[in-house]
């Protein structure tokens, strides 16, 4: 599979148009234990919820993510990239934006759960101040693979606000997000 180069992501809200692009790319991401196109629609419904899908300069949907907000925390439920756009900066790109409605959603705390396989999603995570907490014992169905769960410290901390915008200004170098 060939790796297409970008120089610039656009993160665009979630709307009913995008969910044939968004099911395609769980499908390849996920197999046969993605969420549903109805699942997704509800996810868009839901007012405590936040989806984005990112998109290339012509407007192809290349990857996707969404989070919960209840009260002071956010849960980032699902996060997915078409592979072609893997280690393209797609998937950060989406996490910053969803950094960005947490500051201004008034969020202090972010967990997630991820395959403690994925090497790849752990260590950008990391990178933003994810630390893990634990597992959740065979959490992923398809395998029974475990889910390691990470959580932020206050994102209102000068010391998380320094190491995320440090690392979107490194971001920025690299690639424009609009």
């Amino acid at each position: 599979m060939s790796v297409i180069n970008l120089s610039e992501i656009f993160i665009t809200k979630m709307v009913p148009e995008d969910l044939e692009a968004v099911i395609n790319i769980a499908e390849e991401a996920y197999g046969n234990h993605h969420w549903s196109k109805a699942s997704f629609y509800d996810e868009m419904n839901n007012n405590l919820a936040k989806y984005y899908c990112a998109k290339t300069s012509n407007g192809e949907i290349i990857g996707f993510a969404g989070t919960w907000h209840i009260i002071d925390e956010g849960h980032l439920t699902t996060i997915a990239v078409k592979k072609c756009y893997l280690r393209q900066h797609v998937a950060e790109s989406i996490l910053i934006k969803i950094l960005e409605d947490c500051y201004t959603g008034g969020i202090k705390y972010l967990t997630l759960e991820v395959r403690v396989s994925n090497e790849p999603a752990i260590n950008l995570y990391k990178k933003y101040g994810f630390n893990s907490l634990g597992t959740r014992k065979a959490y992923y169905q398809d395998n029974n693979e475990d889910a390691l769960i990470m959580w932020t410290e206050n994102i209102f901390y000068d010391k998380f606000k320094s190491v995320f915008n440090q690392n979107k200004e490194k971001l920025e170098k690299q690639i424009r997000i609009k």
